[in-house]
């Protein structure tokens, strides 16, 4: 599924309450120009059997009151798989655009981890949470502009 397709269905599934496909649509190119700089459409996700994507805390090696909470990105089966010790724990492939979107619903989560060269568990791209909300904030601004001629049809809370 190429980008535009994944976009597509991220939209059509999104709530039919009457604002949020519109909502889902005005990100969508933030969404796209992250997904850009990746070098995969797919990547592996782990996930507990609840469905769940596993969190990984990192520690600062020096000091330690300092921590990220990051979900890593496989390119392959096999990488994600080397990266399970746990038996509730299955690699799930997901579309890119649908990880960089599902970031801005994980309150905890500080970065998504893309690895991009299959075999390379070292050499990582960074996705920081702080990064897509300050692009997206920008394409909901637009949005709301856009929309401001029919009040009322954006929620205030919508950022």
């Amino acid at each position: 599924m190429d980008l535009e397709q994944q976009i597509q269905k991220l939209i059509k599934n999104a709530p039919q309450d009457g604002n949020t496909p519109q909502i889902v649509e005005a990100i969508t190119p933030a969404l796209k120009l992250l997904a850009q700089k990746l070098n995969h459409l797919q990547y592996y996700i782990l996930q507990n059997l609840s469905q769940n994507w596993v969190l990984t805390t990192l520690g600062h090696s020096s000091k330690s009151d300092i921590e990220r909470r990051v979900i890593y990105a496989f390119p392959t089966l096999k990488d994600a798989s080397l990266s399970i010790s746990e038996n509730d724990v299955v690699a799930t492939p997901m579309p890119v655009i649908h990880i960089l979107f599902q970031m801005i619903a994980i309150q905890t989560l500080d970065s998504l981890l893309f690895f991009e060269k299959p075999g390379d568990l070292v050499t990582a791209t960074e996705v920081k949470r702080e990064d897509v909300q300050k692009l997206i904030s920008i394409y909901l601004r637009q949005y709301q502009a856009s929309s401001s001629s029919n009040p009322g049809k954006t929620p205030p809370d919508i950022a």
